[in-house]
């Protein structure tokens, strides 16, 4: 028996987004057609467990423009709708979406305010076919900073240069100090 990921998704007028969030996955397979049905399957986890995923989606939808991307930790689907307008829910039928289908808060805007909420998501002209196999990531490219002071104010960085060397005098002082020893005598 498989198993069914978990989906988040969002939408604007013309497009939805699905991220199918199943880190590690293996044999990836995802199918989308002109109907609105899609479909993905994969193996993931220390058991190659299979998980798989059919969501009939409120309308029809553009294979062609659509684009997808399968990701190290999800994958990510930017599906555009054939007719520019907001859907009544993500899925056809009168049922409840499935317990795994759930709401992309970070992706989400309202109908009313898709023009005063957070900017779209159009990743016009991104290759999404590098996204998988990004190098460097976790290496030691990058320095580790403690640079906290980047957007501090010149009297501030006085004020913690000042404090930070008050430290330093207090952390000599102790160690100028001999720590005393009990001493028990040897008979």
């Amino acid at each position: 028996m498989s198993r069914h990921p978990e989906v988040k998704w969002a939408e604007r007028a013309d497009k939805v987004y699905l991220t199918v969030q199943l880190p590690d996955a293996k044999n990836v397979k995802v199918n989308l057609d002109p109907e609105g049905i899609f479909t993905f399957s994969a193996s993931a986890g220390a058991g190659n467990h299979v998980y798989e995923l059919k969501l009939d989606l409120f309308d029809k939808v553009n294979v062609e423009e659509s684009k997808i991307n399968v990701g190290v930790r999800n994958t990510f689907c930017i599906i555009e709708k054939v007719e520019q307008k907001w859907w009544k829910k993500i899925l056809r039928g009168d049922a409840k979406p499935p317990h795994y289908v759930k709401v992309d808060w970070d992706k989400w805007v309202d109908e009313d305010d898709e023009s005063g909420g957070p900017p779209d998501l159009d990743l016009g002209g991104m290759d999404f076919s590098k996204f998988g196999n990004m190098e460097g990531i976790g290496g030691d490219d990058f320095e580790d900073s403690d640079d906290e002071d980047e957007g501090t104010k010149p009297e501030d960085q006085e004020n913690e240069n000042v404090e930070a060397s008050e430290l330093e005098g207090q952390k000599n002082e102790k160690e100028a100090v001999p720590e005393e020893k009990e001493v028990t005598p040897n008979t």
